[in-house]
């Protein structure tokens, strides 16, 4: 499993999670010190501004660990309806793009699925990640007028 931290600039880090392992709000805490970290590294711009943050509601996101450690960060927490996948660009845009640039290769490690996904996203351009974004300001808007309901299929 990758989790992958973006915005509209690109990948700021990919995180593949140990065969047979499960994220819990303790793994996901020490996610989110890297992505602070990969921050500081490749976004020095954003040190002295409020980070927008959104995740899904993951049991390992809404932990109270979890939490504790986005108010720690200063990571300005953007609402995220329940059951709401129409509203994560990870699920409507970055992921779907990736199992079909995915679908039918055969791989015999997951190192070798690993470097095939680093070399994907390193490969796309900046106007990707950018429409990705900008899709979630449509997606949040119709969301609103639906009051709540999917927008997917509207």
């Amino acid at each position: 499993m990758a989790s992958v931290f973006w915005d509209m600039h690109g990948v700021i880090f990919i995180d593949y999670l140990e065969k047979g392992k499960t994220i819990t709000g303790e793994y996901y805490c020490g996610l989110l010190d890297k992505l602070k970290e990969e921050i500081k590294k490749n976004r020095p711009y954003l040190n002295k501004k409020k980070v927008l943050f959104l995740h899904d509601n993951a049991p390992s996101h809404r932990s109270l660990k979890s939490q504790a450690k986005l108010n720690e960060l200063r990571f300005e927490m953007l609402p995220h309806p329940p059951y709401s996948p129409d509203l994560a660009p990870s699920d409507y845009y970055l992921f779907p793009n990736l199992k079909r640039w995915l679908q039918g290769k055969r791989f015999t490690s997951n190192e070798q699925v690993e470097l095939e996904t680093d070399g994907y996203f390193a490969e796309l351009s900046k106007s990707y990640y950018t429409k990705g974004i900008e899709m979630l300001k449509d997606r949040w808007t119709k969301c609103i007028e639906l009051k709540g309901d999917y927008v997917e299929g509207k």
